[in-house]
């Protein structure tokens, strides 16, 4: 076989060799250590002028990260419950640890309170329900994940606030028929 780092090469590149090792290991074709991997591709990478982007599959920044809240929440449960195998394994077709990572979690527009608390959790900042209410309006108003500086800004925002959450009138489904029926002349 023929390969190297990142796939590089002249013209349209050559198999992504960090891509045929984890799936060499994963089919059992072969027992090799592969927790350096990262490091081989950041080093490939470098030395080309070719980043690394940050969905690559395996050794991307993104690779082993969750913000989806259903997801999020299996793993959050996995290591709350101190099954670092089964947090490594939920929804993963590449076990993080293979290469020598471990599953993130973020938070996003799609994310739940449970992003939230494992985000409190591991900051060392006490989860409460408003804090966790200001953190989720916070990412539900963006497109993307929210960094670390953000949610410390919404959680400074919740601290000088009475109310942590915006407050968002909701018109009853009677008066949505009600407008519907007038535009349609019902």
């Amino acid at each position: 076989m023929h390969g190297c780092a990142l796939g590089i090469g002249e013209r349209v590149g050559n198999a992504a060799m960090d891509e045929m090792l984890v799936n060499l290991v994963l089919m059992g074709w072969m027992d090799q250590d592969l927790t350096a991997l990262g490091e081989y591709c950041s080093l490939g990478g470098s030395m080309t002028g070719m980043p690394i982007p940050r969905n690559y599959p395996v050794v991307g920044a993104d690779a082993f990260l969750t913000s989806t809240g259903v997801h999020a929440a299996a793993v959050a449960k996995a290591y709350a419950k101190g099954d670092t195998w089964l947090a490594d394994r939920v929804y993963s077709s590449v076990p993080a640890s293979l290469v020598g990572r471990r599953q993130s979690i973020a938070i996003g527009p799609m994310s739940g309170k449970s992003n939230v608390e494992f985000w409190l959790r591991g900051h060392g900042v006490e989860s409460t329900t408003e804090r966790v209410a200001c953190v989720l309006a916070a990412a539900k108003t963006t497109s993307h994940v929210l960094t670390d500086a953000e949610i410390a800004k919404a959680l400074s925002l919740f601290g000088k606030s009475e109310s942590p959450v915006p407050h968002v009138s909701k018109r009853s489904k009677r008066s949505k028929r009600s407008k519907r029926s007038r535009r349609v002349g019902v």
